[in-house]
């Protein structure tokens, strides 16, 4: 009980503090994540100094206002921007908690891979454009839709982006977002669209659900299920850290994460061994896997790699789970992800709950023909 209520009090003064303090020249100060890479500065008449995931600082400066003297340096982008450009499923989701998707213009992830019908309805109507994954990027198209700002994970690419006179944003660091920071991102994008009202409200609403969670699973001390989320891959062992906001949720909610040791970037990389290790002892086990790269069922996973068929939730009767595409883009759902995360830890708790964002996988692939829906915690 000790070491829960630490988790918990840690958790609640990092929801509480991470929020404004002030600078020494009387202006707001607001940081998002614990090392302080992603800042907000409040100077007079809405202008804003940010600095993004790359540690590059740039100054937010209304449509029609001059830059403040002693900033005409710093690159400045016009607010509030209109058109967008996202590199990454979870930069479209805090557009969409903002109100903002009308915004975005284009993406690097083909439609096939989309499963909301908002950006496929876009890309079908000529709205938003396609241009290439990451590493292929159409830099003549891009030009030519005149995106206002670029939100992106893919420092490499600044350069080139630069000499396009194109604005961009880093939205990604080395080290894997915290729950604040997951919960409070839309608060550090919302002064480029103006929209900083719906940031405070979509705030609101996750806070809600985590602090209606930590009531309802706070005395729920004789359960404590072990956790592990991650994969193995042909050269590779990936997991989520400790330090993550999936980390952290797990002991929010009165569980063991088995990784809860491990710091570093979101999808970090650990020996086999470890992977295996803490497998024993897991009662549940978060793939990153999908259906469509072959977690249909648990011997469908065991066949991909017979090594990690000796973790326990992979044996008859443990728990396995598999990310729908809903978990992956709809991010601006937070409250209800977080919610279904602690349905599936505690399903006593949630009774006849129905999962909508992960899949419970059976012990077998079904027969042809068969579609179970794996709903149930």
């Amino acid at each position: 009980m000790k070491a829960v209520s630490s988790v918990f009090t840690s958790l609640l003064i990092l929801l509480l503090v991470f929020g404004c303090s002030q600078d020494k020249n009387g202006g707001e100060k607001t940081f998002f994540l614990d090392l302080g890479q992603f800042t907000v500065e409040s100077l007079e008449s809405n202008i804003k100094v940010v600095q993004d995931g790359a540690g590059r600082r740039l100054i937010l400066v209304p449509r029609g206002q001059s830059v403040p003297e002693g900033y005409e340096g710093m690159e400045v982008v016009r607010i509030p921007v209109k058109r967008v450009v996202a590199y990454r499923f979870f930069d479209v989701a805090v557009l969409k908690a903002l109100g903002s998707l009308d915004t975005l213009v284009a993406v690097t992830i083909p439609k096939k891979d989309w499963y909301l019908t908002e950006i496929r309805d876009g890309m079908d109507q000529g709205r938003i454009t396609y241009i290439g994954r990451p590493d292929a990027i159409d830099y003549e198209r891009l030009k030519r839709l005149r995106p206002d700002l670029v939100l992106t994970w893919d420092i490499a690419a600044l350069p080139m982006l630069k000499s396009l006179g194109i604005h961009t944003v880093v939205t990604t660091t080395p080290v894997a977002m915290c729950l604040s920071t997951r919960m409070k991102f839309v608060e550090f994008l919302a002064p480029f669209l103006g929209k900083e009202g719906e940031a405070k409200e979509f705030i609101k609403r996750v806070k809600r659900a985590l602090d209606d969670i930590r009531e309802k699973t706070s005395s729920h001390t004789l359960i404590r299920p072990k956790v592990m989320w991650g994969d193995i891959y042909e050269k590779r062992v990936l997991v989520e850290p400790g330090n993550s906001w999936i980390g952290q949720l797990i002991g929010l909610v009165n569980s063991d994460y088995l990784f809860e040791d491990v710091y570093g970037a979101s999808c970090i990389e650990i020996n086999l061994e470890r992977f295996l290790y803490s497998g024993r002892d897991a009662d549940i086990y978060f793939t990153y896997r999908t259906p469509a790269t072959g977690a249909t069922s648990k011997d469908a996973l065991k066949a991909i790699n017979p090594l990690i068929s000796t973790i326990r939730p992979l044996q008859p009767g443990g728990r396995v789970y598999s990310p729908r595409p809903e978990f992956v883009q709809e991010q601006d759902r937070l409250d209800e992800i977080f919610t279904e995360i602690a349905a599936i830890l505690h399903p006593d708790l949630y009774p006849g709950y129905r999962l909508k964002f992960f899949l419970r996988l059976p012990e077998h692939d079904p027969p042809a023909g068969d579609n179970p829906d794996g709903r149930r915690p």
